[in-house]
């Protein structure tokens, strides 16, 4: 299908704006810094690296403190209900800090397409200074120059609500050197009837297989050894006649440097033969497969208009294991739709139990307002809710114990990250099955992939020996 692309002409605009923001802000502040707040997804972490870029090209540098940031931006997501309330605190917390830092607050990302959203900002939050959305990011350094360059500092809202145009060429500020995500598509046609993100992403956008080729090689001559292919629907990756995302698998297999190849998040019903003969006979991509189940019951996922029964789930399963013997599941699981019944939920906990999975990315369902699911009768107690969660949690974690424990005595390959988050002495990394991996070490491996014996598991991570 054809798509829509914003023009080098465009571009280049947007470029002569971050050169005249880069003027003024290098006036109007002695060492300009900006802070990003990311929530919710890796598409929403890969939309805040290319903000960085921009406002890196226009003179700020990034700091971790808020408090001293001349310019804020928050990149939001709608998937949680709670989402709002941590964002309009966060920004109630920088009310008296914004007027001491002369700094400018943006307010982007998924719930900037929420109306409701918008209109309580536009009520209460006197303070956000741009607010614009997902399909415009490419527009920023125009926005923040008028904002920049004004006299009356009235706020600039820029949001569309019409499906956005693919974008190539603008900066973007990588965290990692040796990993990076590249989004492929925008948008979701599925519309699953708990879901908010077609209405906040829109449809369905396929970037062409030469920018992405382009950008994956460039990376590699950067020393990048992982990518992660992003999409809310990377198997329905279609961005011509004839090419799909199986194809696009083996173009980037074939590219040298990149050892490593990830995606998320694929739909059980698209996940067809050629991308599992692609991944079978490849040594590059992960055989960790993302497969997400939402719920274990037919006909719960029949209400969540998932396409596809606990059967047929089953059964992509055997087929992938059949063709990839060592294949490994994560999958994302919803708790407490509604109208789930304890019948229901029980066919949730066979479906975790027969398929072991590394990992299990679980939820209590909440409502959105604007989805299908909203007006659905049977919403169920939160104390039940919350109780089968904790059960939910029990199993898995006791499958995680097990899996983990087969990880105690082998030698791993393992691509060594960066210092732990949470110990600045201790070096961490991922197994190719995605386990992380702490382990002391010289920095100089970071970026390189070695050779390490697991000594111990923690039930989050497992424990290293350099070899």
């Amino acid at each position: 299908m054809a798509i829509n692309k914003v023009s080098q002409e465009e571009i280049n605009k947007q470029f002569e704006y971050m050169h005249k923001a880069k003027d003024i802000v290098s006036k109007r502040y002695k060492n300009s810094k900006y802070a990003i707040n990311t929530m919710g997804c890796k598409l929403n972490e890969a939309d805040s690296e290319k903000i960085s870029g921009m406002l890196e090209e226009m003179g700020y540098v990034k700091t971790e403190n808020f408090e001293e940031a001349n310019l804020v931006v928050f990149n939001t997501c709608s998937i949680r209900e709670n989402a709002e309330e941590k964002v309009f605190g966060k920004l109630g917390e920088l009310k008296n800090i914004k007027q001491q830092n002369d700094m400018i607050i943006c307010f982007a990302g998924c719930m900037s397409q929420e109306p409701h959203v918008i209109e309580k900002i536009k009520k209460s939050y006197s303070l956000v200074d741009i607010i614009f959305g997902t399909h415009n990011i490419y527009k920023f350094p125009e926005m923040l120059f008028d904002k920049l360059n004004q006299k009356d500092n009235k706020r600039i809202v820029d949001v569309w609500d019409i499906d956005g145009e693919i974008y190539e060429g603008l900066p973007v500020k990588r965290e990692s050197k040796s990993q990076a995500s590249i989004i492929i598509m925008n948008g979701c046609n599925n519309f699953c009837s708990y879901c908010i993100v077609p209405y906040v992403r829109g449809r369905e956008r396929s970037r062409q297989p030469e920018d992405i080729l382009f950008e994956a090689r460039e990376l590699a001559k950067d020393g990048c050894k992982e990518i992660l292919l992003l999409g809310q629907n990377v198997n329905s990756y279609n961005p011509r006649e004839g090419y799909n995302f199986a194809n696009l698998l083996s173009d980037l297999d074939k590219i040298d440097g990149i050892n490593i190849i990830r995606f998320t998040s694929p739909h059980p019903k698209d996940f067809k033969g050629d991308v599992i003969d692609v991944i079978s006979k490849s040594n590059k991509i992960s055989k960790v497969i993302h497969l997400p189940l939402q719920s274990g019951s037919s006909r719960v996922l029949k209400l969540m208009n998932r396409g596809y029964t606990k059967e047929e789930y089953l059964d992509l399963a055997k087929r992938i294991k059949e063709k990839i013997p060592e294949a490994l599941f994560t999958t994302d699981i919803i708790v407490g739709f509604p109208g789930e019944t304890e019948e229901d939920f029980e066919d949730t906990l066979d479906v975790v139990r027969k398929m072991e999975y590394e990992q299990v990315f679980m939820f209590i369902y909440s409502v959105r307002k604007g989805t299908r699911a909203e007006k659905m009768e049977g919403h169920i107690p939160e104390e039940v809710k919350s109780e089968r969660f904790s059960r939910l949690k029990t199993l898995s974690d006791s499958i995680t114990e097990e899996i983990m424990n087969k990880y105690v005595g082998t030698t791993q390959k393992v691509l060594v990250e960066g210092e732990s988050r949470t110990n600045k002495d201790v070096l961490t990394g991922r197994t190719w099955s995605g386990r992380i991996v702490n382990f002391e070490g010289s920095r100089e491996l970071i970026g390189k992939e070695i050779e390490v014996k697991i000594v111990s598991q923690h039930v989050w991570y497992l424990k290293g020996q350099i070899i």
